[in-house]
């Protein structure tokens, strides 16, 4: 545990300021906000300062994680942003697309900037953010509006977060797009689910529009929004919540994902939401990992060995769909998209393994597998291979402490 202290104690003493009256520029609205530890989202200062030093070193795995973010088109900063005023995913006139790699682009620069020290990189991850924040004005389509606002809504305040301080970036206007735009519609969701029934929707859902409330709570120094979306991750009603998201134990250290009956592409998607979550609220001295007694840590492992080719326990899972709750069942485990690979297990692995020193042999598996992790881009050109930012190994790898 002490690795956290310095976290809690930093936040601590920011809450003190505050209640002593002093830091009233730090509050988004008044009454509601407190200052959150920065940089402190998918990534702190020392997470910087370990990928330099690694990177710098030629060490493995951070080198071959960097030379993956080198090699991607999005990272360069020659790449040309193109903001619009009106993104629209689900229906007609979808152009949703041009946000997630414009995000991609802007957090891979922004990477670069931090680990190279390129202004180059730096500066092009501030234009695109000042692009964006001074054009978009709704993001909007069917039902999949909701998933652009949470999924591009936390990725988007991850970039900002690195960025924060940065000559010429506009936070303070970047911050009125995120409160403006990305978060009227996931508050929208998470209160009404779009006016289905409560367990209509897959936990990604939920779960992406939770990583958008914590993300903008944190960019934004919102108390009320980082409190809202932690209360949801362990009470909500939706699919998003622990108990919903992972409803059955089972032994041998494995528990079942909601998605798990459903097809394994979305399953694993729901590892790098939950994981994303579970990281940003640790980089704010909360653990949410272990919560549950480390109910999380068994679905990842339960996640991996299924899709390492080895069988698991399944559970028929029934639920409500639809306005009218009609019920219906998943008998079996889905082999949809069994083995596929997305850039989720290095989060997850380097915070059980690792900084926990428990044993997740199925998760070490599957990251031996697919390092190292690539990011939007590196995946297809379609939406499923930018739900993630990934990278990783670059970001997340750590070395494992001495233990006596």
């Amino acid at each position: 545990m002490s690795a956290r202290t310095p976290l809690v104690t930093r936040r601590g003493a920011l809450k003190a300021v505050i209640a002593a009256g002093a830091g009233a520029a730090l509050l988004g609205r008044a009454g509601a906000a407190a200052a959150a530890s920065h940089p402190g989202l998918l990534h702190t200062q020392a997470d910087f300062d370990r990928m330099r030093s690694m990177v710098n070193a030629g060490a493995q795995p951070w080198k071959a994680g960097w030379d993956r973010l080198v090699a991607n088109s999005h990272s360069q900063s020659t790449w040309t942003p193109n903001p619009q005023a009106t993104i629209v995913r689900g229906g007609d006139g979808q152009n949703y697309g041009i946000l997630y790699n414009d995000i991609h682009a802007a957090y891979q620069n922004a990477l670069r900037w931090k680990v190279s020290g390129s202004t180059a990189h730096g500066d092009k991850a501030r234009d695109i953010l000042n692009a964006w924040s001074g054009t978009l004005t709704t993001v909007t389509g069917n039902a999949d509006r909701f998933l652009a606002a949470g999924i591009y809504g936390y990725q988007f305040a991850n970039v900002a977060e690195i960025m924060r301080g940065y000559g010429g970036f506009d936070l303070a206007r970047f911050q009125r797009m995120m409160l403006n735009v990305f978060h009227p519609l996931n508050e929208s969701f998470l209160t009404g689910h779009n006016d289905a029934c409560i367990t209509n929707y897959w936990a990604n859902w939920d779960l992406c529009t939770m990583n958008s409330i914590l993300a903008i709570g944190v960019l934004c120094d919102r108390q009320d929004l980082i409190d809202r979306a932690v209360t949801y991750f362990k009470t909500g009603a939706g699919n998003g919540s622990i108990a919903h998201a992972i409803p059955f134990l089972h032994g041998g250290g494995l528990a079942q994902w909601q998605e798990s009956g459903r097809d394994q592409g979305h399953t694993m998607m729901g590892v790098g939401q939950m994981g994303a979550f579970c990281e940003m609220a640790w980089n704010q001295g909360i653990d949410l990992y272990g919560y549950d007694g480390n109910r999380f840590a068994k679905a990842c492992e339960y996640i991996a060995r299924y899709n390492l080719g080895e069988d698991v326990p399944f559970t028929a899972y029934t639920w409500g769909t639809g306005q009218n709750c009609a019920q219906q069942t998943h008998t079996a485990i889905s082999p949809a998209s069994r083995g596929e690979v997305r850039p989720v297990w290095e989060t997850v692995y380097n915070h059980y393994a690792v900084r926990r020193g428990l044993a997740m042999p199925y998760s070490a598996a599957f990251v031996a597998k697919v390092r190292p992790e690539g990011g939007g881009g590196d995946y297809g050109p379609n939406s499923g291979g930018f739900d993630q930012l990934g990278f990783g190994t670059l970001t997340h790898a750590r070395t494992p402490p001495s233990r006596s």
